[in-house]
């Protein structure tokens, strides 16, 4: 979305702010007064229009493109990303007040393929929601295709798992899913292990080349999000980005 519009769009404007406006609009802010705006993707907003938002989020008011007026809001903000916010932070690509204004209480929803049995419950529900749409007679999954879809990594996160299951459905000749009706990158997905070595001494690794697999691997598994995989590994952020340089893996 371009900044200009962007801007429009959280605030509002003015009549003859630009070409287009041909009358005044209400922003988001004040569309959700009294009530709670999502700010979605938040990490990928210009840096251009970050302290505005900080400057609205401080004064409670927000001033419409076009215009003079300072206009009260009573919002409760909700703000999500799939970015690191503090690596972006580091990085000069999210300004430093804006992310601790918005981070007083902070949730973090693991990847899919961190949540355990979550996936079988979520499975089901999308089972039951494409059930109810296409009228089959599906009653659930079977044990073969539950154990595919527990070992599989997700990379398409829930997005990819409601796909999965409505194709499941739509494919499906029994009152079960079953392994053949799912796709043949998740039949076939074997995870990577961490292999440290056997009994022949030319097998075995020294310790920093078994940190340097067990680091990567618990990157891999909670997605690139170096906060959390600090978190999990006990280190702090500048120790675990130093020892990523050093794997060259930084950029990964």
């Amino acid at each position: 979305m371009p900044e200009t519009l962007l801007e429009s769009e959280l605030f509002g404007h003015a009549k003859g702010a630009f070409t287009a406006a041909r009358s005044d609009r209400k922003g988001l802010f004040l569309q959700a007064d009294q009530g709670t705006l999502l700010l979605d993707e938040i990490g990928e907003m210009p840096m251009t229009v970050q302290p505005k938002l900080l400057r609205a989020l401080e004064e409670n008011t927000v001033r419409p493109v076009g215009s003079d007026e300072e206009v009260p809001f009573d919002v409760r903000l909700i703000t999500a990303t799939n970015r690191d916010l503090p690596s972006r932070v580091d990085g000069g690509e999210f300004r430093e007040d804006l992310f601790y204004r918005i981070n007083v209480i902070q949730l973090e929803l693991p990847p899919l393929r961190a949540r355990g049995s979550d996936v079988l419950q979520l499975a089901q529900h999308f089972v039951d929601k494409f059930v109810d749409q296409s009228g089959k007679q599906v009653t659930g999954i079977s044990e073969p295709a539950a154990e595919r879809l527990l070992s599989y990594s997700w990379p398409g996160n829930v997005r990819e798992l409601r796909n999965v299951m409505e194709r499941a459905v739509a494919l499906t000749r029994f009152d079960k899913i079953a392994v053949d009706d799912l796709p043949e990158n998740i039949r076939k997905y074997r995870g990577s292990q961490i292999v440290v070595g056997g009994d022949d001494p030319g097998e075995l690794v020294s310790l920093s080349e078994i940190e340097r697999r067990y680091i990567l691997h618990v990157l891999q598994s909670v997605a690139g999000n170096k906060t959390l995989a600090a978190r999990i590994l006990g280190l702090d952020r500048k120790t675990l980005y130093r020892k990523l340089q050093q794997y060259g893996a930084l950029n990964d």
